[in-house]
């Protein structure tokens, strides 16, 4: 449930607003207004915020994998951690630059062997000009025949010779004389690689102080926020003829529930206050969220991923919560993953219940109870043959969704028989075992089924938020497009039969679905003006069939990337089983189980991030008018 806010405001004297800042922040219930804020004293905050992820940064990228003790104390640099890793972390990048530059004049005159340059100053000196020259021997054989050199050396190879010339030689281009010999390169390349390994030492022991730097970090922001606050006040009267009687203003949003707390406040500190609804165009509102203790579960999720309904939105948080669970153990999909983050929350929760349990915790709680639960039922356990899981696993399973040995129950006979015929679910052309024997056929069903009860849900919602408009026609309509495009998918995609198994009340549905949303789709007052509107955007409407067709066809994805996860599983099976049964190799054929499933774990994480939330945060949403434009309720306060 989206809390009511109030747009709030507080009159303070300017003399004091430091003083009322304070006692704001220890409310800890106002969601302040953004406000340009510049002031000397912020920017100097937010540089040294900078500062402070610069050298954290740096200490990032030497930190030790196996963290060692150590007793380096931070006030031997004068108390400033941050600034002396900044400027060990400059030096270094000067050395390298050091490093690099003589290495590429080492590399040009490296073919020269040693010589002392200062000897060519003295040569010049004494009247007696010399030159390097690195020329081909077709050109020294033409050119350098009236000038006197010496060969230094030559290269048959690239057709080369270097000479030491006492005069220009015409058509070429003489060497420039470097700076330092070679041996003066080398040393000085020496020194500064030995330092550059001092100071590499060095930050690699100051990695383990990072928490330093975060302490620091965690304080600054709060002084960051408050200057900010503060900075972003504004004088009721800037040319005030008695500047102590000045007054600032501060706004911003509060919970309706909690005003009356703030106008106690402002009663016993002398500040005036006001109060109101925000505007409806006003488009700052924060969004504080109240659900049950079930729903808030959800909570790691979308602050992970900053979801946020807006303000004027609605809340489908517990919906979001059934679907994404449902979707996490179909797509995670094994009994024994589920097993490992059950036994894995269990640990975390029992470790943390003497204090307050993380709610991420809990969450992979729920989240492995479904992965068990679907795991179960499709007979997944480490991606193995069915056929060698134990029995009463099997007999557990659903033979629906899983081709096992085990005798069908009680539903899998039910559903067997002509019952889906004769209700029209199924055409009445498809053949009998058609829902029964066929398990990637009813895994698809199952897909487009979740589907039809997810976005038919969504417009169920929407009939009822217009109940008192001729608009929910138009969600009914909506409604009635997604059952008849759901039977098409099934006639299409599941059993086949094409648009010929369609029954003629599923084409009604979708018929009739797309006249109601067609009449009464851009409802505002007048019917009239909606079909004008609908016949103006006419193509629009039009493919908005399409768009129904394709939301539930992208729930098979279910199926598809759960199959992915389950095949991957299965080779990492058929690499490590030869392995494992072969005594020399048994350790190695362990160490590829652990790491291939693992690994898998790993994708299966990421592919729940990216298509269970996507089916929640675009298809779902998408049917409900849900466009996640808000930004979560974060009061001014101590934290």
């Amino acid at each position: 449930m989206i809390v009511p806010m109030k747009k709030v405001s507080l009159l303070v004297m300017d003399k004091n607003k430091e003083t009322a800042l304070e006692k704001i922040r220890e409310l800890g219930l106002i969601h302040l207004e953004k406000k340009t804020a510049v002031s000397p004293v912020l920017t100097k905050l937010l540089n040294r915020r900078a500062h402070l992820e610069m050298a954290a940064g740096v200490l990032s990228a030497f930190t030790q994998k196996k963290k060692k003790k150590t007793n380096i104390e931070p006030a031997k640099y004068g108390g400033d951690l941050a600034n002396h890793v900044v400027a060990l972390s400059d030096r270094r990048k000067k050395l390298l630059d050091y490093i690099v530059n003589h290495q590429r004049e080492k590399s040009n005159f490296e073919k020269w062997g040693e010589f002392e340059p200062a000897d060519f100053a003295y040569l010049s000196d004494n009247g007696v000009k010399a030159y390097l020259y690195d020329v081909s021997l077709v050109s020294y054989e033409k050119n350098a025949g009236d000038v006197p050199v010496i060969v230094l050396s030559s290269d048959k190879k690239n057709n080369s010779v270097r000479l030491l010339a006492f005069d220009t030689i015409p058509n070429e281009n003489s060497i420039p004389i470097p700076e330092r010999s070679l041996s003066v390169v080398n040393e000085r390349n020496q020194i500064r690689r030995a330092e550059m390994a001092e100071i590499e030492t060095e930050l690699t022991s100051l990695s383990s102080l990072q928490n330093i730097l975060e302490t620091e970090k965690k304080s600054l922001l709060a002084d960051i926020e408050f200057e900010t606050a503060r900075a972003g006040m504004e004088l009721i009267d800037e040319n005030a003829e008695t500047p102590e009687l000045a007054v600032s203003w501060i706004s911003g949003y509060a919970p309706a529930s909690d005003v009356g707390i703030l106008k106690r406040a402002a009663s016993e500190n002398g500040w005036a206050f006001c109060a109101g609804d925000p505007a409806e165009d006003d488009e700052e509102v924060p969004t504080k969220l109240k659900n049950n203790k079930l729903v808030t579960l959800l909570n790691p999720l979308t602050d992970f991923l900053e979801l946020s309904p807006g303000y004027r939105e609605i809340d489908v948080s517990g919906w979001f919560l059934l679907f994404f669970t449902l979707f996490f153990g179909m797509i995670f999909g094994d009994a024994a993953y589920g097993t490992i983050l059950f036994l894995i929350s269990l640990v975390c929760i029992s470790r943390t219940a003497k204090k307050r349990v993380p709610l991420i915790f809990k969450f992979l709680f729920l989240m492995s109870v479904s992965n068990i639960l679907w795991g179960v039922l499709t007979c997944a356990w480490f991606g193995f043959d069915t056929s060698l899981v134990p029995q009463v696993l099997q007999n557990i399973s659903l033979p629906l969704l899983v081709n096992v040995s085990a005798k069908p129950g009680w539903f899998e006979t039910y559903i067997s028989n002509n019952y889906w015929i004769q209700y029209g679910l199924v055409p009445s052309h498809a053949t009998v075992d058609a829902m029964g024997k066929s398990v990637t056929r009813n895994l698809m069903i199952f897909c487009f089924s979740i589907a039809l009860a997810q976005l038919g849900i969504a417009h169920l919602k929407g009939i009822a938020a217009n109940i008192k408009s001729p608009k929910f026609l138009a969600e009914l309509g909506q409604l009635g497009m997604v059952v008849g495009m759901y039977f098409v998918v099934l006639s299409l995609v599941a059993f086949n039969t094409g648009f010929g198994g369609v029954e003629l009340w599923q084409y009604g549905c979708l018929g009739g679905g797309f006249v109601l949303s067609f009449i009464f789709g851009n409802y505002e007052g007048s019917v009239l003006k909606s079909v004008i509107t609908s016949c103006v955007n006419f193509l629009t409407n039009v493919l908005g069939i399409a768009n129904v067709f394709s939301d539930i066809m992208s729930y098979i994805r279910l199926w598809a990337v759960g199959l992915a996860g389950a095949s991957i599983a299965s080779t990492v099976d058929g690499f490590a089983s030869p392995l494992i049964t072969h005594m020399l190799f048994f350790i190695l054929g362990i160490a590829l189980f652990v790491f291939g499933h693992g690994f898998n774990m790993v994708l299966n994480v990421l592919s729940v991030l990216v298509h269970g939330v996507r089916l929640n945060t675009l298809e779902f949403s998408s049917h409900l008018g849900l466009g996640w434009s808000g930004f979560a309720y974060k009061p001014f306060a101590k934290r």
